[in-house]
């Protein structure tokens, strides 16, 4: 009973302060990341809106960690799950408006539906969003591209929350974006952006856009549970020929495989671990470094704690 009694106490979800929107405790993460694996969060906070989120950050305590998860699409979660609050943004979070011939749009909003209103609103110069899986959060925390643009190519502010709940807006010059990587400090949350466009004709906006969408389900694959590239693009070489030329298309581990229809995408064929994930992808930049040479560095976030660390978190 005494045990029982010192658990209750220590439960973290009670020292946080009341939200509108909700929190529940042990909440599973493998069903809503690509990969399909990792165990759960502490607590989930789903905020109702902003408000409600900068209500939260100003009002918990200063030792509990917040991770946030878009749609988790470039994430492993390992198996112990993630200690402390993980935030995820929902639809108070999602807003696209038109504004002069810019974009708006809140840090949950998907990059796919970010491109396709371009297009409905008649802005060209966003199709390239059409091929990066995510959200914009995530887009402005990694300078996220595809076919030739990237964020940084048409960011006109951003706005982010610090960790005590207070707003910022950070300009092209503030965000420090270089390859895959911004100076956002790791502790800020993104709100949202504008994004610049130009007037451009719908057709062949879309025409675009089907382009793209036909480009990707042709080299990636799309159909698997996978976390996207893997590693970032070395100065001077592609991440997946160096793969494809130290032998590792199609190696596994476990139910981890390197894909063979492009190598720089590792998938969870149907039973892998989060340990399975990252083994193989530490493998595989063994297996390069030994090649090339070269040393691969991870693209995929990965967070949380492993199983044998995790506790009462797996």
């Amino acid at each position: 009973m005494t045990a029982m009694a010192a658990m209750q106490k220590d439960r973290l979800i009670d020292r946080l302060p009341a939200v509108r929107g909700r929190l529940s405790e042990q909440a599973p993460l493998s069903q809503v990341t690509w990969f399909r694996v990792g165990g759960p969060a502490e607590v989930m906070f789903r905020p109702a809106d902003r408000e409600d989120l900068l209500a939260f950050l100003a009002g918990k305590p200063e030792d509990v960690p917040v991770t946030v998860l878009g749609v988790a699409s470039n994430v492993l979660i390992r198996d112990g799950g993630l200690p402390g609050v993980v935030v995820r943004l929902g639809r108070g979070f999602a807003d696209i408006e038109a504004e002069a011939g810019d974009l708006i749009c809140g840090a949950a909003a998907l990059d796919i539906n970010v491109a396709t209103s371009a297009k409905l609103f008649g802005i060209a110069g966003l199709e390239f969003l059409s091929g990066v899986p995510g959200t914009i959060g995530g887009a402005l925390r990694m300078n996220a591209g595809a076919y030739g643009k990237e964020i940084k190519d048409v960011l006109v502010w951003a706005e982010a929350a610090d960790p005590q709940g207070g707003v910022h807006r950070l300009g092209l010059d503030e965000m420090g974006f270089q390859y895959r990587r911004s100076a956002l400090p790791a502790d800020w949350i993104a709100l949202g952006a504008r994004l610049a466009g130009e007037p451009g004709d719908p057709e062949l906006i879309e025409a675009r856009i089907r382009e793209i969408q036909r480009q990707r389900a042709d080299s990636q694959p799309l159909k698997t549970r996978t976390g996207g590239s893997t590693f970032k693009n070395p100065q001077g070489h592609k991440a997946w020929q160096l793969i494809d030329a130290a032998g590792c298309r199609g190696l596994k581990i476990g139910g981890a495989m390197v894909s063979e229809k492009h190598c720089n995408f590792l998938i969870n064929t149907g039973t892998a671990t989060a340990a399975e994930l990252e083994a193989l992808g530490e493998e595989v930049r063994r297996r390069v470094k030994d090649d090339s040479g070269v040393e691969l560095e991870w693209e995929i976030r990965r967070l949380g704690v492993p199983a044998t660390e995790g506790g009462d978190h797996g």
